[in-house]
């Protein structure tokens, strides 16, 4: 984590059930990782993801859109055959 984030940390408490704290104190123990440590890197590694399928649903939500104002699409067949020419000596370029 970069020396800036570190200074803006803030300290947040989880109530975490006894059989998945042990877990957590034994994974961390395999590890060479505190519990802390543990349950940061799973936390960020959560909100990266969420975060990515957020963007991804609104990028799919506005090209839905951009489709329904215009029409404007590439036909499957067009696709079909750009896919199945990877690889061969004449591959087709990207259909626009």
């Amino acid at each position: 984590m970069p020396e800036s984030e570190i200074s803006k940390t803030v300290n947040t408490g989880i109530k975490l059930d006894a059989s998945l704290h042990e877990r957590l104190k034994a994974l961390g123990q395999i590890k060479d990782r505190s519990p802390h440590w543990l349950m940061r890197a799973a936390i960020a590694e959560y909100v990266e993801r969420e975060e990515a399928y957020e963007r991804e649903k609104r990028e799919d939500r506005e090209r839905w859109e951009r489709y329904q104002a215009s029409g404007n699409a590439i036909p499957n067949e067009v696709v079909d055959s750009w896919l199945a020419s990877w690889g061969s000596e004449s591959d087709l370029s990207c259909p626009k």
